[in-house]
């Protein structure tokens, strides 16, 4: 019997991918290395922490949650004094539109418009109290063309929820490091994560210790039932969190939403690594 997926994750199998071109294509990593940020991080860190302004790396840190401090001091404050918050935002909506375009060629232009507009309409619905990141990317200008306003909406919906996760990963009583452990406990790989997010080897060990004692894991780093429950409670939570600008939508209005959106989708995750570090399974059914 398959497993069932609660609809705010299911909608986010879909939208993430389509953020996540940003990151993961050459089109990306140009257009931020064409406006000053060379080396993938310095991108990184810059495109998404510019909607926050030219910040220091403190509540970055605290805002991406599962990044090792040292990791974001690399970065910030820095790249402003290499790209303004204003040249960093210009140059992520650039690389996206033009990664769309490639990966996207031959899809219905209509379909991408309607995928838009439901989007869209969601987005105007959201709740961003508490949920910093969301906020920032909503309050942003209302980009021009179609693929742009595909990015920015699915920016600002992935955002929206990642805030959410965070709170429910401090609801669990969980760091930033300790919130990778148990997923690589789970279903994730170490030698994936914890490069990404810049862990040594050391924290690492002392987050697995904590972990060990707190009763998630076992003495050899294996997750406990009791952590199997704690981590099933935490994500119910995200999904919670995330689901209420969906509760009014009729449910023919989703599945029409989900038959535009996953083709688009579908071609955005070819521009992913099959591993990946940002927490999508490695097939959405």
């Amino acid at each position: 019997m398959a497993e069932l997926v609660h609809p705010a994750r299911a909608l986010w199998w879909l939208f993430e991918p389509v953020h996540a071109v940003t990151y993961f294509s050459p089109e990306g990593r140009a257009a931020y290395e064409a406006a000053g940020l060379r080396g993938g991080w310095r991108g990184y860190f810059a495109g998404r922490a510019a909607p926050l302004g030219p910040v220091d790396a403190p509540p970055v840190t605290a805002a991406f949650f599962n990044f090792a401090p040292s990791m974001v001091e690399r970065a910030l404050p820095d790249v402003w004094s290499r790209a303004t918050p204003e040249a960093a935002l210009a140059a992520r909506t650039a690389g996206a539109t033009a990664a769309l375009e490639r990966l996207l060629e031959h899809v219905k232009p209509d379909r991408i418009e309607r995928a838009v507009i439901r989007l869209e309409r969601a987005v105007a619905g959201l709740d961003c109290a508490g949920r910093v990141l969301a906020a920032a990317n909503a309050a942003l200008p209302h980009p021009e063309g179609m693929l742009a306003r595909l990015w920015h909406a699915t920016t600002v919906m992935r955002e929206h929820r990642g805030d959410g996760h965070v709170a429910a990963l401090v609801g669990a009583g969980l760091d930033g490091c300790e919130a990778l452990v148990v997923r690589c406990s789970l279903d994730a790989q170490r030698e994936v994560l914890q490069p990404y997010r810049g862990w040594t080897d050391k924290e690492w060990e002392a987050a697995t210790a904590r972990l060990v004692e707190r009763g998630w894991l076992t003495a050899e780093g294996t997750v406990t039932e009791w952590g199997r429950i704690r981590h099933q409670t935490l994500e119910a939570a995200t999904d919670l969190a995330a689901a209420r600008v969906w509760e009014g939508y009729p449910r023919a209005e989703l599945d029409r939403l989900v038959a535009d959106l996953k083709p688009i989708s579908t071609l955005c995750r070819t521009a992913l690594p099959p591993i990946n570090p940002i927490g999508l399974p490695a097939t959405t059914g």
